[in-house]
């Protein structure tokens, strides 16, 4: 299986990307395509000395072209065809990759991915699933940002998507629920309302109505929302680790007391660290295009790149589109003939 990566997306540039790739070469049997400029691509392998055998698995595809953070997604794809991350997707388009992982514009690399791959059948509108932790199992949330104004059709394609993805964690039966402001059916705006019914009448697993304090308790395995709600949860919960490590690592720091238990609870607070820490998920999957695509967020480390690029070899490894096309004909067609 061959990963396209784009080297020269997040923003760290080259550094990352490719040490993350060789990391993901270490711990599989991949091959890994490097989009990018040549000359920079190489000067980071040269520095990291990978083993032959990780370089034997590694091919470069040369573009001086890369779109920037800031840059509009939609002029950016318009004017910058050859760019690292247009060119990941047409590797994929052409058969010569898999996949391709980015760390770039994410609004650029959705735009992308729809520009080269299209859509699947059925599928509206394609969306981002993130992964959260919780007490047991990550639960799987979509859309956390691609699209801020949905209809009732669209938060219900979501749920049949995310629930084929959610395939990814061993979930064979993922419970689904709808984000609202209380559990009760009723309850919600009327986006929340009309969606609520919609998944009611499915074959997925649906449990009705969250509420935010359901997230990380792990008895959801799939939450469905709007994009604009979806990207808020994402944001509010990156804050809210980086803010309580801080104020944990501040309390540790105030007292000699504090540091003698530290010590003793070292095991504890890096497990609790490592189960947090977003580079351990990787990326998110824009879910919908008729292929395989992984969003990374912009500051990803190594270790967020190399699980990016498992993730995306393992969402193509179980099939996630051939089961999101199923699940979209078997709920979606039923209703298409009643109306």
């Amino acid at each position: 299986m061959r990963i396209a990566l784009d080297a020269m997306g997040g923003d760290h540039g080259p550094d990352e990307q490719i040490a993350g790739a060789i990391q993901a070469l270490e711990e599989s049997d991949l091959q890994l395509t490097l989009v990018g400029d040549k000359s920079a691509i190489r000067r980071c392998l040269e520095r990291m000395s990978p083993e032959e055998s990780i370089l034997s698995r590694l091919q470069i595809v040369h573009t001086a072209e890369m779109i920037e953070m800031g840059e509009s997604p939609v002029e950016a794809i318009r004017k910058k065809k050859n760019s690292s991350v247009m060119l990941a997707f047409d590797l994929v388009k052409k058969g010569e990759a898999d996949a391709a992982v980015s760390a770039g514009n994410s609004g650029a690399t959705m735009a992308a991915a729809v520009r080269k791959l299209g859509r699947l059948k059925h599928v509206s509108r394609p969306g981002i699933a993130n992964a959260f932790p919780t007490l047991k199992k990550p639960v799987v949330m979509m859309d956390v940002g691609a699209n801020v104004d949905c209809r009732p059709q669209h938060l219900f394609q979501f749920a049949l998507m995310a629930s084929a993805f959610s395939r990814v964690f061993d979930i064979e039966s993922p419970r689904v629920g709808i984000l609202s402001i209380g559990e009760e059916t009723g309850k919600g705006n009327q986006l929340v309302k009309e969606t609520h019914a919609l998944l009611k009448n499915s074959s997925l697993n649906f449990v009705g109505n969250v509420e935010g304090r359901d997230i990380f308790q792990g008895e959801i395995d799939v939450i469905v929302c709007d994009g604009f709600v979806g990207n808020i949860c994402l944001k509010v919960s990156e804050g809210l680790v980086e803010a309580a490590t801080e104020m944990i690592r501040t309390g540790i720091m105030g007292s000699m007391k504090a540091k003698v238990g530290y010590f003793l609870a070292r095991p504890v607070f890096r497990k609790f660290k490592k189960r947090v820490d977003y580079a351990e998920y990787g990326g998110a999957p824009l879910l919908g295009i008729n292929g395989t695509g992984i969003i990374c967020h912009g500051k990803s480390n190594g270790v967020a790149i190399k699980n990016a690029i498992l993730e995306a070899a393992k969402v193509v490894e179980i099939k996630v589109n051939d089961k999101i096309v199923k699940s979209l004909a078997d709920n979606l067609e039923p209703l298409a003939e009643k109306s």
